[in-house]
């Protein structure tokens, strides 16, 4: 493997030096971005120590650690420049689709066989960065295919959210579908509905976040796995989706996976707030997909004015899918309006109702006209009474 930033840390040798070096090993996607030349943003390990050597050993070293997944084997390094989780070596011992059943184990390869594609079960050695790859996965990545690890069906049956990572990995790293597991995929889609929503709100947010997801999407509902984890996307949404991130290309706009799962819904927001409680989205993502599932196509004639009632964000998304420009609020802060209510009391006018109408009509001509200063404010005002 090349040496990279992250392979020279200073932090990571006092980590190897306290396992030791012939008893720790980098594993999965620190390994294989680092053969790609990709940035890593994760770093794990697997070791031979079970997770309570693990923690006497870096206590002995120093180095603080947290049991993340103990029962698992997993412990959480804390470190200066990053964290890193420290796994031991394990092997399934029994499965049922959401949970497995573990017991460590001393072996490599045993700890490879467990895991769901071949170009994430690479290993490398902390000292002289040599990989040990037990099931093909420098070919693979060689020639960008994304293969299951044994038999694919077996693999899926083990843990159902693989058919979802299978999508992901393979928009990251393949370069064509591999037969056995879009078929793998097919046959068993309806195992994905008795997964967590959570972990499926998490694996389709991460898909969506990719540069180009649309031919993933267009894939996945031919194989009819779309259609258990978002029956709501008809064809339509998924050639939404593509018109969407094309429109981001088009307006230099960043992808957000938010507002590609808002392409990907009718344009309802209750729908829209039901599907993001399904999926246990957070308060403000529900918010944000109920906002654009407000869109009109109106929307592109004012969209300062649209940013100033809906906020930047949702103002940007309902552009984009409504095929207005969001160039105008690049760089642009929302400004508040130069007005309160108390300045309208002290011009005569009681507290109540009155005041309130009076604000909304001077905000909706300040808007109109471009978010004036405040000389144009006062001006507004004073025909606003003289209208009363």
């Amino acid at each position: 493997m090349p040496a990279t930033e992250w392979t020279g840390r200073e932090d990571l040798a006092a980590l190897v030096d306290a396992l030791g070096a012939e008893d720790v090993r980098w594993v999965g996607g620190c390994v294989r971005d680092a053969l790609i030349g990709c940035v890593s943003n994760d770093i794990d390990a697997a070791t031979r120590h079970r997770p309570e050597r693990v923690i006497d050993l870096c206590r002995e070293a120093g180095i603080r650690t947290v049991p993340t997944g103990f029962d698992h084997g997993t412990v959480t390094a804390i470190l200066p420049h990053g964290n890193v989780e420290v796994t031991t070596l394990r092997c399934d011992v029994a499965t049922d689709g959401r949970h497995a059943e573990i017991a460590f184990a001393d072996d490599w390869r045993d700890d490879a066989a467990r895991r769901d594609f071949t170009i994430n079960a690479l290993y490398a050695h902390p000292r002289t960065l040599e990989i040990s790859d037990y099931f093909g996965g420098l070919e693979d990545l060689d020639t960008r295919h994304v293969r299951f690890i044994g038999d694919a069906r077996t693999r899926i049956r083990e843990d159902h959210l693989r058919i979802l990572r299978y999508f992901r990995f393979s928009t990251r790293f393949a370069a064509e579908w591999d037969e056995e597991a879009s078929e793998a995929c097919r046959e068993l889609a309806p195992s994905l509905k008795g997964l967590s929503r959570e972990r499926v709100g998490w694996e389709l947010l991460n898909l969506l976040g990719l540069p180009d997801p649309a031919p993933t999407v267009a894939k996945m509902r031919e194989l009819g796995v779309l259609q258990q984890v978002l029956p709501e996307c008809r064809q339509s949404e998924v050639a939404q989706l593509e018109r969407l991130i094309a429109a981001e290309a088009a307006h230099c706009t960043a992808p957000e996976a938010l507002r590609r799962l808002a392409a990907m819904l009718p344009a309802v927001p209750a729908l829209a707030e039901t599907i993001a409680a399904r999926l246990r989205l957070s308060r403000s993502q529900r918010d944000r997909l109920a906002c654009v599932a407000a869109r009109r196509a109106e929307d592109a004639m004012d969209p300062r004015g649209l940013a100033y009632r809906e906020g930047i964000a949702c103002a940007t998304d309902r552009l984009l899918l409504s095929g207005g420009n969001p160039a105008s609020l690049k760089n642009w802060e929302v400004p508040s309006l130069p007005l309160k209510g108390g300045e309208i009391v002290r011009r005569g006018i009681g507290k109540g109702p009155e005041v309130a109408r009076l604000l909304r009509a001077v905000e909706q001509r300040w808007i109109a006209e471009g978010f004036p200063d405040r000389r144009r404010v006062e001006t507004l005002l004073d025909e606003a009474l003289a209208a009363r």
